[in-house]
C-alpha cells in the first residue's frame, strides 16, 4: 500500500492528552487518525455526532416567551385541540 505523509497543527497539550488515551487503547496517534479516516470512508459521514452547544434561556425567560406565543395564538390552539 502506497502511503502519503500528512501534517497537521495541534495544540501541544491536546496532542499529549490524546497520545495518553490512545496509548491506553494500545494504539499510536497515527493509528487513531487512520482509524478515524477509515471509519469516515466506511460510513460516508463523520463517525460521531457533531453539534453546537445550545445556550438555553433561563426558565423564566423561556416561559415568558412561550406565554406570549400562546396568548397571541390561543384561538388557533383551541381550534386544533378540538
Amino acid at each position: 500500500m502506497e502511503t502519503v505523509n500528512v501534517t497537521i497543527r495541534l495544540d501541544k497539550k491536546i496532542k499529549k492528552e490524546a497520545d495518553s488515551i490512545f496509548s491506553d487503547f494500545g494504539m499510536s496517534f497515527n493509528t487513531a487518525v487512520n482509524l478515524f479516516i477509515r471509519q469516515t470512508i466506511r460510513e460516508q459521514k463523520i463517525p460521531f455526532e457533531i453539534k453546537r452547544s445550545i445556550n438555553c434561556l433561563p426558565n423564566d425567560e423561556a416561559n415568558s416567551i412561550a406565554d406570549k406565543i400562546i396568548d397571541k395564538h390561543i384561538d388557533a390552539f383551541k381550534e386544533l385541540a378540538k
